[in-house]
């Protein structure tokens, strides 16, 4: 396995890739930034083709995962979201009985909410059944946004860019 090189090799492995993809991003802000010309070199590979779009409709949500990444998908009348697949409190998959309603998603174990646009945490485990109980169970993690990854729709492919 190889792990060392220039910034234009291939990596074997995927926290090395990652860590590439991530410098990458930071020196396409500066240049963008900095308003001078970016030079081109596949800026365009950072986005992964996902899922057909026709196969997620309105009020629905996947997990699917890119590499070793998770994600959660979700089409609102809104539109489209792409943030991290597990709620990170008790690191339940949000899409296997989450809810979504006004902007939010909740996770189905103890009702932590997030925000969908930002990540933010509007609730942290309330468990309104047991108040007592969901205290208890806060203070188990620190609050934790939920990632929010860049998604954009193309030639009916759902495709994701995954935050660093």
């Amino acid at each position: 396995m190889r792990y060392g090189g220039s910034l234009g090799r291939s990596y074997s492995s995927p926290i090395a890739r990652r860590i590439t993809t991530c410098i990458h991003r930071l020196v396409h802000e500066h240049y963008i930034m900095s308003g001078t010309a970016l030079p081109v070199n596949g800026a365009q590979s950072d986005w992964k083709r996902v899922m057909k779009s026709a196969k997620l409709k309105i009020g629905k949500k996947r997990m699917k995962n890119i590499g070793l990444t998770s994600i959660m998908l979700i089409r609102t009348k809104e539109g489209l979201h792409a943030t991290g697949a597990l709620c990170r409190h008790m690191w339940w998959p949000l899409a296997y009985g989450g809810k979504v309603k006004d902007g939010c998603v909740r996770c189905p174990l103890h009702q932590s909410t997030y925000h969908l646009d930002d990540g933010g945490v509007k609730e942290w485990s309330p468990f309104p059944l047991f108040p007592l109980y969901g205290r208890l169970l806060a203070k188990l993690r620190k609050k934790r946004p939920l990632q929010i990854h860049d998604v954009r729709e193309i030639d009916g492919w759902i495709e994701v860019r995954l935050a660093c």
